[in-house]
């Protein structure tokens, strides 16, 4: 009886090694579903933006090592084993965790560069175009629509050199028209247009966090042609790692067809 019990003892053991590799595939799935969850979980109403980017901050990286683990482990138990089900299991898994843990190897082997502590850039830093219609009481808004002044201004300057006014040959109305509809284009949801004075306010969106930004366009004409000014602003963060600056870029590029 004794034999007997061991028997089925090591025939446990043994059919529970050969699980690790559907055991590593299955929490590499939902460490992705996890992640998924945490930066597109704003956008179906989870939580806000802000709260999915402390998330990630927060759970990221152990969720990637644990993964990688896990199924580096049992790629190896499987190895020595020589169990191919789950070998091909286990591979898959190690390949999701070694994915997983890229961004903070490419973090780590070449970290972005610091953008400056600014989160509201314009096309005119002297005079800002305004907002109207949109204020502070916008949805979890943290930040002021007030232009803070010179301090921005500079450090724009320094770090985003190449954020000007689109200056163009169409007429105001036709520069104002291509406007609104490259903003279509781009997503963004008007929420005021002054189509006599040639200019709207909007929101956008990042893709990942799903964070607000509001954007406030302004074309004014010239003798010979039309000048387009455009200033990005975020709701939450005193920095905005860039994102408004570059919002702005694809706006110009957009519209000059670059």
């Amino acid at each position: 009886m004794t034999q007997f019990n061991r028997q089925i003892s090591r025939d446990a053991r043994s059919a529970l090694w050969g699980l690790l590799g559907a055991i590593s595939l299955t929490v590499a799935i939902l460490a992705v579903i996890a992640v998924l969850t945490i930066i597109f979980g704003a956008r179906f109403g989870l939580w806000a933006p802000i709260e999915g980017f402390a998330l990630y901050r927060t759970h990221y990286s152990w969720i990637a090592y644990v993964t990688a683990g896990a199924a580096l482990a049992a790629f190896t138990v499987h190895i020595v084993r020589k169990e191919r089900k789950g070998l091909a299991l286990s591979s898959i898994a190690l390949a999701i965790g070694a994915a997983l843990l890229t961004p903070i190897a490419w973090a780590t082997l070449d970290p972005p560069v610091r953008a400056p502590p600014i989160h509201d850039i314009s096309t005119d830093t002297q005079t800002p175009p305004a907002f109207l219609v949109l204020d502070d009481t916008r949805a979890g808004a943290q930040n002021s629509l007030v232009y803070s002044g010179e301090k921005t201004a500079a450090l724009q300057a320094e770090a985003y050199p190449d954020i000007a006014p689109i200056v163009t040959d169409l007429s105001a109305s036709d520069a104002y028209q291509r406007a609104l509809n490259i903003a279509d284009e781009m997503g963004w949801t008007v929420a005021a247009q002054q189509d006599e004075n040639f200019r709207f306010e909007a929101t956008a969106r990042t893709p990942v966090f799903y964070f607000a930004d509001d954007v406030v366009v302004v074309v004014m004409p010239l003798l010979d042609g039309s000048r387009i000014d455009i200033r990005s602003v975020s709701r939450v963060g005193r920095s905005d790692q860039g994102v408004n600056a570059a919002r702005i870029r694809a706006f110009s590029e957009a519209f000059s067809g670059s």
